[in-house]
């Protein structure tokens, strides 16, 4: 796939950009450039272009409003010490998006080409990339099903793009958040899109997202779709209880069953919690075990882990069973040790032993 470039004539003024890129939230500003490519089931993928950041034109009868044939990504590049720009695995990510193209009938877009076009967004909008630690450059790739008409079948014509905004942390990781355990709704079921990335799996999930809030709560944990009581994800991340204390501990977090989204950060924990020599262990936990655990103390910490938010420590669980308190409701000290490595292999502060950061500029 070759990337045309098209340079924005009307970026965004350098010391606008440098205000937005000093205190960037989550999502508020876009960056001058966006990557377009064009897919159809009679001639295949076309070459890609780095445009001008827009407004998409799209008919009123586009498949996608529809039948919502959707997928997205969530992917990040930092800074360096030396100045440069790095990527956090985007191979990883790229297989993502081709197996949720799979399951969503979208068309798979090679690996190369994802990360080409990924990079070549990331080299025009360099001096978007905060340098802060912690803080990031969020990139969004998405495909959308573009034919035009009605009837319910997967669409012939195809648009993949990819947009990026200047991030801070999603979650205060000072702060343990409070989450609701929802026994009255599900995210996923077996057969279903759990494992992919698609939008209709985040538009189910805010009834909710809401209610947890009316409960005074941050996030919804989810529970599996059958019994309602094995422990899957925290809204759209991926959950760790930490068994034991010490060198000693145990980094739990349940199995990938088919229903639960296969985490990028997920997978990078387990490799880092082995590097800092913790145990680690794959497997199935319940409510009960997850109230009575914390209950004795054998479940001493609490975390969720996705590219928004990397790690998030958890505090307080309440649920129509009770509330229950993790230790003493503030961000745990192994929490923290593998959260701050993996911003450090991130950041370049840290060796990367793994090969996970793939340098852009």
């Amino acid at each position: 796939m070759k990337i045309e470039i098209k340079r924005s004539p009307n970026p965004v003024p350098d010391a606008t950009r440098d205000g937005y890129v000093a205190e960037p939230g989550f999502g508020k500003y876009f960056t001058d450039h966006m990557v377009l490519a064009e897919w159809s089931a009679a001639n295949g993928w076309q070459d890609a272009k780095v445009c001008p950041y827009g407004p998409l034109s799209l008919d009123p009868a586009t498949m996608v409003f529809h039948y919502g044939q959707e997928i997205f990504e969530g992917m990040k590049a930092y800074s360096q010490p030396d100045g440069s720009i790095a990527l956090f695995r985007p191979d990883a990510n790229g297989l993502r998006f081709a197996k949720s193209a799979a399951r969503i009938t979208l068309p798979e877009l090679p690996v190369a080409d994802f990360v080409s076009c990924v990079e070549a967004l990331v080299r025009e909008d360099a001096p978007w990339v905060p340098k802060k630690i912690g803080e990031s450059l969020y990139i969004r790739p998405f495909m959308i099903a573009t034919e035009v008409g009605l009837g319910v079948r997967p669409s012939n014509k195809a648009l993949f793009s990819v947009i990026a905004t200047p991030a801070a942390a999603y979650f205060n990781a000072a702060k343990a958040v409070t989450v609701w355990i929802s026994t009255e709704y599900v995210r996923a079921a077996l057969g279903g899109t759990g494992e992919a990335k698609c939008g209709g799996n985040y538009a189910a999930s805010l009834l909710a997202q809401q209610q947890a809030a009316t409960k005074g709560c941050d996030q919804v944990v989810w529970l599996d779709a059958i019994e309602r009581r094995w422990v899957e994800e925290m809204g759209g991340m991926n959950l760790y209880f930490v068994k034991g204390k010490g060198r000693d501990a145990t980094i739990f977090t349940p199995k990938l069953t088919g229903t639960l989204l296969p985490g990028i950060t997920r997978d990078s924990v387990l490799t880092v919690a082995r590097d800092l020599g913790y145990k680690t262990e794959e497997g199935m936990i319940n409510i009960d075990e997850w109230r009575d655990g914390v209950a004795s103390g054998e479940i001493s910490e609490i975390f969720a882990c996705g590219t928004a938010a990397v790690i998030a420590p958890v505090g307080t669980a309440k649920s129509a069973a009770g509330t229950w308190i993790t230790g003493d409701g503030t961000p745990g000290t192994i929490t923290m040790e593998i959260r701050n490595h993996l911003l450090g292999i991130q950041h370049g502060t840290i060796e990367d032993k793994h090969g996970w950061m793939k340098k852009v500029c």
